[in-house]
Order: C-alpha cells, then structure tokens, then sequence
C-alpha cells in the first residue's frame, strides 16, 4: 500500500509537468561527467529539459567548468559554514522555477525535510543495478562478490536511501579481467546514456 502510494503521488507531480520544457537542477560534488552529459541532451531539439540551475557542496568540484562553460547559473552550498543549508538550497530552487532535481554525484543524503518541502520530483543516479549494492563502494563489492553483471540505475528520490521506484536501469558483463577501476570506467560510460533516456521516459511515459 506504501508504495502504490508513492507511486501515485509521483504521477501526479508528473501530470504538472506534462507537455512542457521543464526547469531542471543538477547537483553535483565532483567531477561532472554526469552533468555534462545533461547539458549536451538539454541541447538536442527534442528534449524537454531547461538546465536552469546547478548546485555544489564543493567549490572545488571539477564538474563547474561544464555549467561556467555553458553559462549555466550555479551556487555552492557549503554545508559547514549554513546553519540551514537545505534551507539556503530550496530558496535557490524556487527562484529559479526549479520544475525537477537531477542528481549527478551528490556526496549528500536530502533529508525526509528536504523532499517533503521540495514536493516536486527528485531523480538519482545509482551505479549498480538496484536493489543490489545500495550506498557506497559499489563497484569494490560487486567484484569481491563475483557477480557476472553490474550496470546503473535512474531511480526517484525518497527519504530511504537508494530505495525508490526504478525508472530505467541497464547493464553490462562483466568480464574476467575487470577490477573496480575498470568497472567504475565502464559504467560511468553507460550512464552518460541512461540518465538522458530515463529522464525521457520518465517525463513521456509515467
């Protein structure tokens, strides 16, 4: 019943964003590669994607060059130094029209707070193939266990970590050879593709 309830609320935040471009935030803590992938989506002529915003915990983050390059407006949010740093995070959302949150590698858990008072769609990016190897050092365990397969998966937000519904997943062999560097290789290539196709889905399809 939980989750058929989240299910629908989930659709109901899609129908709002039925039909139109919509105002998409990245987030991001490193390097980038993710969000990169994004911006050159955002520019084909038949996406539905505006990238309006992009937000940082590090103002170091390697992953800026790509939003400075495409003049793309974009804040660092320095966790230790605000009080209330969601708080800071939402306002930047709202002034921005912000319609979906993409996150490309944010080190930071969003609090049940957070979503609740976001209350519009929130994607992730997870590299292995959900429900397997939720949280960190997925690739490391994935080959201490042997698996024959691994992959990435687009999932929603929720206040459990790595546990909300599957929007698109793909996945890949793994072979005799592959350590945790070249698996993380790999399937970082594979998500420069499936972020683009599950956000399409995601707005086309639900």
């Amino acid at each position: 019943m939980e989750k058929f309830l989240q299910i629908q609320k989930e659709l109901v935040l899609v129908e709002k964003l039925t039909g139109k471009k919509i105002n998409l935030a990245v987030f991001i803590s490193g390097r980038g590669s993710n969000l990169n992938s994004l911006i050159k989506y955002s520019k084909y002529k038949n996406s539905r994607i505006n990238i309006k915003l992009v937000i940082s915990n590090k103002s170091d983050a390697k992953g800026l060059k790509y939003a400075k390059k495409s003049k793309i407006n974009f804040f660092i949010i320095n966790y230790k130094d605000n009080i209330d740093p969601e708080k800071k995070i939402i306002k930047n959302l709202n002034n921005y029209k912000i319609d979906l949150i993409c996150l490309a590698g944010f080190m930071k858990i969003l609090s049940k707070s957070f979503i609740n008072n976001f209350k519009k769609p929130i994607l992730n990016i997870h590299p292995s193939l959900l429900p397997k190897y939720k949280g960190l050092n997925t690739h490391e365990r994935v080959i201490k266990n042997n698996d024959k397969f691994s992959g990435s998966t687009v999932h929603l937000v929720t206040a459990k970590l790595d546990s909300g519904c599957i929007i698109l997943q793909k996945k890949l062999k793994i072979l005799k050879s592959d350590n945790a560097k070249t698996l993380e290789k790999k399937i970082l290539k594979l998500e420069h593709k499936l972020y683009p196709e599950a956000i399409s889905k995601f707005l086309s399809n639900l």
